[in-house]
């Protein structure tokens, strides 16, 4: 029988893990009436961020956008960028519908929080450590809700100018270094991308998911990948290094045994599901930020949402 997460205590760093019986997964759902005040909560925080920094950023942003770009359709656009030669445009993407997007990936943040909530094992950890964990994934455990729920997102392409561009035609020095400072800020770095992201972003994730679907994975499969993600020992500054290694070996051996036992005519499963895992860690958290929230929400710091969200401060 598959080992799970379930069970598990966490009384210091050499401690290890306890088997039990069950999916990670299965006990996250709770009611409807749950789900949808985590959603009213969502809402509300990402209001009172937006709110709170609206003042500052209005002016910021009209400066960090630069001189309005003569109009052009994307074609002509798209003709512009490849026959420049020196490379003074870049291509980024943007949502093509952002509202309907943004709210499937609100509605998929939220079910992760309650999934990460459930994991007995994580929420045993010290806080210290939960808050490490979780900066670092949330970001992939979204894309891997994105995934799960098969939600897909069109992109259509913009067009930035260079920098010499905005030297040439914008505003000065000092002025877009102060708006560079109002964009969205992920794990304390500034994001600083313009209009959209980089189409070699948007076609990671793109490529990520499109690798989910043709594998098919399954609802205990994705529990698994969800639990090998989540339990990262690769981070700094973790105090239960020993015991976050032993949960993230035995999400793969679950992972393993599960497919063994329920898919013994593939031999490559396992692997393909590995390989999925690893286009995960191409995947920026700024980008994702920047591409399914700032739409929406503006420059908001999405882990201090986060954080208020899980914890309540």
């Amino acid at each position: 029988m598959a080992t799970t997460l379930e069970g598990c205590r966490c009384r210091g760093a050499s401690l290890r893990s306890n088997s039990g019986g069950g999916s990670i997964l299965y006990n996250i759902l709770k009611s409807d009436r749950e789900e949808q005040q985590q959603h009213e909560t969502l809402h509300n925080l990402l209001h009172s961020h937006r709110t709170s920094s609206s003042s500052s950023s209005s002016s910021a942003s009209s400066v960090a956008s630069g001189p309005a770009w003569p109009h052009q359709e994307p074609r002509q656009q798209q003709q512009q960028a490849a026959a420049c030669s020196c490379g003074a445009t870049r291509r980024r993407g943007v949502l093509r519908s952002p509202q309907v997007t943004c709210k499937a990936a609100s509605a998929i943040l939220v079910k992760t929080l309650r999934f990460v909530k459930n994991v007995p094992c994580f929420r045993e950890l010290p806080e210290d450590e939960q808050v490490v964990l979780i900066r670092s994934g949330w970001a992939p455990l979204l894309v891997l809700g994105l995934a799960q729920d098969r939600v897909d997102f069109e992109t259509t392409e913009t067009v930035e100018p260079s920098m010499l561009q905005r030297i040439l035609t914008g505003a000065p020095q000092s002025q877009r270094e102060s708006a560079a400072a109002q964009v969205v800020t992920v794990a304390g770095q500034s994001q600083s991308g313009g209009a959209g992201v980089s189409l070699a972003d948007i076609e990671a994730i793109k490529g990520f998911l499109k690798k989910c679907w043709s594998v098919d994975i399954s609802t205990k499969e994705y529990a698994y990948l969800k639990g090998a993600v989540l339990f990262n020992p690769d981070l700094e500054g973790l105090r239960c290094l020993p015991y976050i290694q032993s949960l993230r070996r035995e999400a793969h051996q679950a992972l393993n045994e599960h497919v063994r036992l329920i898919h013994r005519e593939d031999a490559t499963r396992f692997a393909k599901l590995l390989i999925a895992l690893s286009m995960l860690r191409s995947i920026s958290p700024s980008v994702v930020a920047q591409l399914f929230f700032k739409p929406i929400i503006g420059s908001v710091n999405i882990e201090e949402v986060l954080m208020e969200m899980f914890y309540g401060k």
